[in-house]
C-alpha cells in the first residue's frame, strides 16, 4: 500500500512539473549549443537548438494538457528562449560569418539578441490572444541555425542584413495567428 502511495505521489509530482522539466531541458540544450560553438563544434551546435526547438513546441502543450500553466513557467519559458533561439544562434552564426566584421558583427550580434530579450519581455506583460505580436524569438533562431546550412552560398554581407532584418522582425507590432 505504501509503495503505490509513493508511486502515485511521484507521477502527481512529475504532472505538476512535467512542462518546466522540458522547459529546463530546452534551456539546458541551448546550453550546450553555446558550449558547442565555444569548443567550434559548429554542428552539434546547429543539431543541440533544433531539438530545443523541438522541445519548446511542446512545454506549453504539456503545461495546458495537465492544467499546469503558471507565471513561473511563463518566465522560465522566456529564459530558455533567450539562450536556446536568442544567444545560441547568435554566437554560432557570429562564429560562422560574421567574426571577420569585428566590433561591426559583434553589434550585429548582440543586437539581435538584444531584440529578442525585449520582444520575450514584451510578451510576457501582454495579455494573452490568439495572435503573436512581432517574431517569436524561436522562429528567429530557428530561421538564423538554418542558414548555417547555406554559409558557403551566402557570403558574410547577407548576415549583416539577415541579423538586424530578424531584429526588427521581433520587435515589430505586425500580427501572426498562432498555430
Amino acid at each position: 500500500m505504501f509503495l503505490l502511495q509513493k508511486v502515485d505521489s511521484t507521477v502527481k509530482k512529475l504532472k505538476a512539473n512535467a512542462a518546466n522539466i522540458i522547459t529546463i531541458t530546452n534551456m539546458s540544450f541551448g546550453g550546450a549549443a553555446i558550449m558547442s560553438t565555444l569548443n567550434e563544434s559548429y554542428s552539434y551546435s546547429v543539431l543541440l537548438i533544433f531539438i530545443a526547438a523541438f522541445l519548446d513546441r511542446y512545454d506549453g502543450k504539456v503545461a495546458r494538457k495537465f492544467n499546469q500553466e503558471s507565471e513561473l513557467g511563463k518566465q522560465l519559458d522566456s529564459m530558455a528562449d533567450i539562450i536556446s533561439f536568442g544567444v545560441a544562434p547568435a554566437l554560432l552564426m557570429y562564429e560562422m560569418a560574421l567574426t571577420d566584421y569585428g566590433v561591426t558583427g559583434m553589434m550585429m550580434a548582440v543586437m539581435y539578441i538584444a531584440a529578442g530579450a525585449l520582444r520575450l519581455a514584451r510578451f510576457n506583460v501582454m495579455d494573452s490572444t490568439g495572435y503573436f505580436i512581432g517574431l517569436p524569438i524561436t522562429a528567429a533562431g530557428t530561421l538564423l541555425t538554418f542558414s548555417f546550412f547555406f554559409t558557403d552560398v551566402f557570403s558574410a554581407m547577407f548576415y549583416m542584413i539577415l541579423f538586424p532584418v530578424l531584429a526588427l522582425l521581433m520587435v515589430s507590432t505586425f500580427t501572426l495567428k498562432k498555430v
